[in-house]
């Protein structure tokens, strides 16, 4: 894309993902925990994309190939849902459709742990988890987490971060109070964002989502779009702090504010520098 003398590159590149969403509306299969359905679908919907709340293992595989990209959360994992998920993965990789992992509270269990391995088997375009997620993942161990609270910051991770991308083949972000974005060389930081999001249930799962929706407009370049999706929502979450009185009012203000971003606030206020 042609970048214009003065404007911030990745605020460009951000804008055009977004209005791109907008005008395309991707249709995005969400299998997710229950926690999570209401809030992602209504960040997919403001930020212009069509969310599909479809998990049942006998509606995939005709369901699936009509996707754009395939988000799968195992934050209230079950046997009965694992089957699901790993067929979703697999039609997507059929139909060359991106598909994006959120393994929370991965270190919680040997099941949950597992479950997420035999995942990123599939090749997964993007993982996106908290510090401690990904520690997990990438030693693959359990006890590194607080259930689904993080106990490391996004740099405490920087190093299994990249080992993960290597070994998975994987884009693998990193939330924190600067979030973090691999592909085992790059790396680079979302440094939008208020503290207060962590205050909101879901919101890393939200955030997922509209990577999900991002990387469905450009899988050929799955970290740009990650990049990009991550600034965009915490830029979201700055804006709609501005009329927040606490997590409750900010969870509506950050949807408010992502569906009613526009060029010149994502331009001038994305902002993501190089880390390495």
């Amino acid at each position: 894309m042609a970048e214009q003398e003065g404007i911030n590159p990745w605020g460009s590149k951000s804008w055009t993902y977004l209005s791109s969403l907008r005008q395309q509306s991707p249709l995005i299969q969400c299998i997710t925990n229950l926690v999570s359905m209401d809030l992602m679908a209504n960040t997919l919907l403001a930020a212009g994309a069509s969310p599909a709340m479809v998990h049942s293992v006998r509606e995939i595989p005709e369901f699936t190939p009509h996707t754009q990209a395939v988000l799968i959360n195992v934050g209230t994992l079950t046997p009965d849902w694992l089957p699901a998920m790993k067929a979703a993965a697999g039609v997507a990789n059929v139909y060359g459709k991106p598909w994006v992992l959120d393994p929370a509270a991965v270190g919680a269990s040997s099941f949950r742990l597992n479950a997420c391995l035999e995942l990123i088997e599939l090749q997964p375009t993007v993982i996106r988890g908290n510090g401690s997620e990904i520690i997990s993942l990438s030693t693959a161990s359990i006890g590194s987490t607080k259930g689904a609270d993080s106990l490391h910051e996004s740099s405490d991770a920087a190093d299994a971060a990249k080992a993960l991308a290597k070994s998975s083949g994987s884009i693998v972000a990193v939330s924190g109070s600067v979030d973090m974005v691999t592909d085992g060389e790059r790396v680079v930081g979302a440094c939008n964002g208020v503290p207060m999001m962590q205050k909101i249930t879901a919101s890393g799962c939200a955030v997922t989502a509209l990577i999900a929706a991002f990387v469905a407009l450009d899988p050929a370049n799955a970290f740009e779009a990650t990049a990009a999706a991550l600034s965009v929502f915490g830029l979201a979450g700055e804006i709609g702090m501005g009329m927040a009185n606490g997590p409750a009012s900010l969870r509506m203000h950050l949807i408010d504010s992502l569906h009613g971003l526009d060029e010149e606030s994502v331009v001038h206020g994305v902002n993501i520098p190089s880390i390495s």
